[in-house]
C-alpha cells in the first residue's frame, strides 16, 4: 500500500536517547525506557519489544529513532503507558525466526533531532 508524502508527514519521527533501560518484573519480552527527546519533548517513557536480543546495558546510552506523535497506549499490570514507538528492522534468521535489529546513528546527534 502506498501513501502519500503528505500521510509521511504526519509522523514525527525524532532521535532519542536512552537515559535508562529495565525490563518490568511481569514482562517477558517488552523492555522499558526512559527516553531523552530534548527540550522540546522532554522525557518519556517508551516500551519496546526488544528483551529477546538486547540486554538494557547494551542500549542504555545511545541514539535511536522513535515515533513520538502515536496516541500512548498502556503496557503491563502497572498501568504504565507507552508514549512512542521504537523503529527497528525485523530480519528472518537461518532457524526461521526473527531478529530484532536497531538503528545505528553514525554520529551522536541532539536528542529531539528530526529524522526526515
Amino acid at each position: 500500500m502506498n501513501i502519500s508524502i503528505e500521510e509521511f508527514q504526519k509522523l514525527d519521527i525524532c532521535v532519542g536517547t536512552v537515559i535508562k533501560a529495565e525490563v518490568p518484573k511481569w514482562s517477558h519480552w517488552v523492555m522499558k525506557l526512559k527516553v531523552d527527546f530534548g527540550k522540546e519533548i522532554g522525557e518519556r517513557t517508551v516500551f519496546a519489544g526488544i528483551m529477546k536480543y538486547y540486554k538494557p546495558e547494551e542500549i542504555e546510552g545511545k541514539q535511536f529513532p522513535f515515533i513520538v506523535n502515536m496516541e500512548p497506549k498502556k503496557i503491563g499490570s502497572e498501568g504504565d503507558f507507552s508514549q512512542g514507538m521504537m523503529l527497528a528492522v525485523s530480519i528472518p534468521t537461518k532457524d526461521g525466526e526473527e531478529r530484532c535489529v536497531l538503528f545505528n546513528l553514525e554520529e551522536k546527534v541532539p536528542s529531539g533531532a528530526k529524522v526526515s
